[in-house]
């Protein structure tokens, strides 16, 4: 199990591939790295050296093959990469930094995967079992490598993961304790063929999943709904529906009127009104019931999931107000990265919108956004790559194109009215302007934060 024995090769050098190094050294497990990003090889270089890690071009990775047992791929990496057809032509296994984190694991592990609600529904489990005296760890795609937490989690603990397509692309045996499965929409279509291929790689959540396990999942979702009825794949037997039709009688949780409830022994069991919970929109919603269930799953008790539902505050970059000036809101939704997420988030605003969208396409198709901006705004700004591919779509609102961030929020402040919503909902990656989702979120916090005189700036 990794030591001083082994040879690895991780492949990405990014804060996953780095962490992962830094768990292998630590078990004396002979490192080498790759990385054919430039941009990755400069910050990467001096971390590598100091925990005694060398960096290997693509000249050398056949040679480091032949004395490699296993390969790690970070998520960022395609298993069509060169280097992975090299290392598995070569007979190395190659693995995903969570497949790694499972064998190392001495904890029993949630792991929470969708198009969108994924990091929402993450942190509010670890936040519901928290407030049940439940030792638990987060981590996965949030923010940190699932190996740093699955290794430093006790054996009494859980582990709650956010994991990704990407990451579940390389898994052999992973199998969750509780598997999640929120929703799955258009995403990642620059790197799947096909809405099939992505919903393929959304299944293996469950793969390895054996009776003694739990299955939630979203009877709404159509792709999620079909695994109800068999569709040739094998969800665990304690499989646990949600979904917000009540007259279904298959759903474990359910929203009534506007209580969510669950379905316990033949009785309705309310657990939150929707008016009381801190994180806002219908979507919202389905990932509180997920989480939920989730939940219960791992021990919680009834009293907890219900105070962890109403003291959940949402993450950053996610439906959060950052800033009130002269009667406007201005709502930072940066995270919604495909068009699925920003339709979502316009349903949740209950008030006349300045949407700034764009960025980065997927490859994804953009009509459903349109419309839901083209009837509930009242101005939509658009930045980036796809502004024009989604401007084309818009009819109704004023539509107008800007060369920066900085210029969309100087139109957004001329044109906002007392009562108005600026909302920075992109549908688009930020890839082609920013380094990530949250700094282009950062940026337009700090850019609506100097907006003007403010009535109240939102923490």
């Amino acid at each position: 199990m990794y030591d001083k024995h082994d040879s690895v090769i991780v492949i990405g050098i990014g804060r996953s591939g780095l962490a992962t190094a830094q768990v292998l050294r630590k078990r004396g497990v002979a490192v080498v790295a790759y990385d054919d990003k430039p941009q990755a090889l400069s910050g990467a270089r001096q971390a590598l050296k100091k925990i005694g890690v060398p960096l290997i071009g693509a000249a050398e990775l056949e040679a480091a093959a032949k004395a490699a047992k296993k390969a790690i791929i970070s998520p960022g990496v395609p298993q069509t990469n060169r280097a992975v057809r090299v290392l598995q032509d070569a007979g190395v296994v190659v693995i995903s930094e969570i497949e790694l984190a499972s064998e190392l694991a001495a904890s029993p592990i949630i792991a929470v995967t969708g198009s969108k609600g994924k990091s929402t529904t993450t942190a509010l489990i670890g936040h519901i079992l928290t407030t049940a005296g439940i030792l638990n760890r987060v981590g996965g795609n949030i923010g940190n490598p699932l190996v740093l937490e699955t290794v430093a989690a006790p054996a009494d603990a859980w582990v709650v993961a956010e994991v990704s397509s990407f990451q579940l692309e390389g898994i052999v045996t992973f199998a969750p304790r509780v598997s999640v499965l929120l929703n799955i929409s258009p995403d990642h279509l620059d790197r799947y063929p096909s809405m099939e291929e992505y919903a393929e790689a959304k299944y293996r959540i469950f793969a390895n999943q054996t009776k003694k396990d739990f299955f939630v999942g979203n009877a709404d979702d159509p792709f999620c709904a079909a695994l109800r009825s068999g569709a040739g794949r094998s969800i665990p037997p304690k499989a646990l529906w949600f979904g917000m039709e009540p007259t279904d009688r298959g759903l474990a949780m359910t929203l009534l009127g506007d209580a969510i409830v669950l379905r316990e022994k033949r009785r309705e069991v309310p657990i939150a009104h929707v008016q009381d919970l801190r994180i806002r929109g219908r979507h919202n919603v389905a990932n509180a019931m997920a989480a939920a269930l989730a939940s219960l799953c791992a021990g919680a008790d009834l009293e907890a999931v219900r105070s962890g539902l109403l003291t959940f505050d949402p993450l950053p970059h996610r439906l959060t107000i950052v800033h009130r000036a002269r009667g406007v809101t201005w709502i930072d939704d940066s995270k919604a990265t495909n068009p699925a997420s920003a339709a979502a988030a316009l349903d949740a605003v209950d008030a006349p919108v300045i949407l700034i969208a764009g960025g980065k396409g997927k490859k994804t198709d953009f009509s459903h956004f349109a419309d839901v901006a083209s009837k509930k705004a009242k101005r939509v700004i658009l930045i980036g790559e796809s502004a024009q591919e989604i401007g084309d779509l818009i009819s109704g609102p004023a539509v107008c194109y800007a060369r920066d961030l900085e210029t969309a929020v100087a139109d957004a402040v001329a044109a906002a009215r007392p009562g108005d919503v600026v909302l920075l909902s992109p549908a688009c990656a930020s890839f082609d302007m920013f380094e990530s989702a949250e700094q282009r979120g950062e940026r337009f916090t700090a850019l609506a934060r100097t907006s003007g005189d403010h009535d109240m700036a939102a923490p």
